[in-house]
């Protein structure tokens, strides 16, 4: 069983996809925190944004959405 929920997460999001793309930029942003404190090089980089119960970026990503502290926006752009 996957935790955070499935169910829980697709309610966040308007599409499986969009699930995919926004968990998948925030653990790059996670990662990257990590690669910084390890460098002792925090310039600008975003921390979780909740308390962690899993090291891997995915799995915080996931959580952050769940509950609610990612958001995003969807840009349409219209064809002329």
């Amino acid at each position: 069983m996957a935790r955070p929920d499935m169910d829980k997460l697709l309610s966040k999001v308007d599409s499986r996809y969009t699930l995919v793309i926004a968990a998948a930029k925030r653990a790059r942003q996670i990662n990257d925190y990590f690669s910084a404190i390890k460098r002792h090089d925090l310039v600008r980089v975003r921390p979780p944004q909740i308390e962690a119960l899993s090291s891997k970026p995915l799995t915080i990503a996931l959580a952050e959405i769940q509950q609610d502290k990612v958001t995003y926006e969807r840009v349409v752009e219209s064809i002329k």
